[in-house]
Parts: structure tokens; sequence; C-alpha cells
């Protein structure tokens, strides 16, 4: 009996489900843990799971290997950190639509074409009537967190990609989230300690690593091996979606109107500027690396 493999793009969209949920989760934790404290648990838990998993063997490691690890654990750190402290006052899928726009930069950035123009117009349009919403009430402090944390993850997805070139495998991505929970040690150690009196909050705090970071890459990264990288680039396009049916669900929060609208135009602008690479030679693709996200969101 031949056992059946599901299809890649159910993988995908299983890890958005996942890395959404589990920042709906996240938040539920703030008011015992703070944001920072919440920070520190998942990724100190994930990194914990991924070593044990992988078991990196960092005596062959080069310099640059290292170098690699580092700088991405550098950027995982401050894309965490920051997109945590933004959800403190913003709904979550208004921060992940934000959050988005550091990705979709930089695939405008990476095609130069003229109709990738009229797709940052439209993702424009789509921010401006975030800011726009309720009569301009929307925390300019709390989006602005969330853009800052999608600049990092701009910067997450070229340095992801730097380090599979020179480190086979996951072991990685361990040492870099490694790195990356060390860096926010200092910012969530008080309110990580909480766990101490009430252990039932690492209950949470497993539960937040397992989703957003440990599941989901493990589910992208095997779909990224039978599915072409525009394909999830467009799939990935779901997230702020996902975000505001799991903000939605887990949190009762809910979007206006004129929010729902900025949320669809920049889900379309990614997609767009994903569709507009179609035509690029795949050795000129930039690998699209296990997002957040799966580690940020």
């Amino acid at each position: 009996m031949t056992s059946r493999t599901p299809p890649a793009p159910l993988l995908v969209l299983t890890s958005i489900a996942s890395v959404q949920v589990g920042s709906a989760v996240a938040r539920t934790l703030f008011d015992d843990l703070g944001a920072a404290g919440v920070t520190l648990l998942r990724l100190g838990l994930a990194a914990v799971i991924l070593a044990v998993a992988t078991r990196p063997r960092l005596r062959t490691w080069s310099g640059a290997a290292w170098r690699a690890a580092v700088l991405l654990g550098v950027v995982m750190a401050a894309m965490n950190l920051i997109f945590y402290l933004s959800l403190r006052t913003v709904p979550l899928g208004i921060a992940v639509t934000v959050e988005f726009l550091g990705p979709l930069l930089l695939a405008l950035v990476q095609t130069r074409r003229v109709i990738d123009m009229l797709w940052a117009a439209l993702a424009a349009t789509g921010v401006v009537l975030l800011g726009l919403a309720n009569g301009g009430t929307a925390p300019i402090g709390g989006l602005v967190l969330a853009f800052l944390a999608g600049l990092c993850w701009a910067g997450y997805i070229v340095l992801s990609s730097r380090l599979g070139r020179v480190v086979p495998g996951t072991s990685g991505l361990t040492v870099s989230v490694g790195v990356a929970a060390l860096l926010v040690l200092p910012f969530g150690v008080s309110g990580a300690s909480a766990v101490v009196d009430h252990p039932t909050l690492l209950i949470g705090g497993f539960a937040v690593a397992m989703m957003s970071s440990v599941i989901s890459y493990g589910l992208e990264i095997n779909a990224l091996r039978r599915i072409p990288t525009r394909v999830f680039g467009i799939l990935m396009s779901l997230e702020p979606a996902a975000a505001a049916i799991a903000g939605l669900l887990v949190l009762h929060q809910r979007l206006g109107g004129a929010e729902v609208v900025a949320l669809v135009l920049v889900t379309v602008a990614s997609a767009g500027v994903t569709l507009a690479r179609r035509e690029r030679a795949a050795a000129a693709e930039p690998v699209a690396p296990p997002v957040p996200a799966s580690i940020s969101g």
C-alpha cells in the first residue's frame, strides 16, 4: 500500500494557517509575558526543538557559514521582536498587511518593470487606506513598527538565501534561531520569567514555537522542493488574509470595510509582482525561503 504525499500547495496553505494562528495565540500571552517575553520563549523553544531535530555539526563550519548564520540571527531577532511589539496596538490582520510591504518592496526592486510601478501604487493605496481607516485613528506607532518588521522580513529573505548557499540542510536555521534567542534575551527575560510562577504559560509558548516556527518551516521547506518559487510566492500572498481570519477567530478582532479593502489591495499587488517575475530565468530568481514569515508572523 503506497502512501500519498499531500499536494505541495496544501503544505504551504497549512503553513500559512499555522503561522497566523500561532501569532494570534502569541498575542493572548502578552498580558502575562509581555511581547518581548513571548518572543524570547518562541525563539528559545524553537531553537531547542530544531537543535534536537537537526543536530548541526558546527565543527565543520567555515567562517563564511558562521557569518551568514549570525547575520540572519540578528535580523531574525529584530524581525520577531518588532513585529510582536506592533501587535500590542495593531490588529493582527493589519500588522501582517503592513509587514508584507517589506517582501513586496524587495520583489519590486528585483523585477524593475514598468508594470511593477502599478503594483506598487496599488499597495501604496492600501497603506493609505489603513492610515485613513476609522477616521485616521490607526495607531501610527504600531504601523511603523509593523513596517520596520517588514523591512527586516525582506532582509531575512536575502540573508536566508545566502545562508542556504553556504550551509546545506536546516542546520543553519537552527544556529540563526539560537542567535536570535540570545539577542532577545535581555529584552524578554523579565517577562518570560513569569513562567516560573505560572508554568502553564509554557504550554502557550511551546504552541507558538511549534506553530509559528517549527511546523511551518518544515512544511514550507518540503513544499519548496516540489513547486516553483513563483508559485510559493503567490501562495504566500495570502498571509494578510490568513492573519485577518486568525485575528477574528482567536482574538475577535474585526476589521472595518476600508481595512479589508486595504488588505485585498496589498495581497493583489503582491500576487501581481510575483506573477510578473515568472518569465525570469530560474537561475536568476532568488530562492523564496520559508517565511516568518514562518519565522516572523
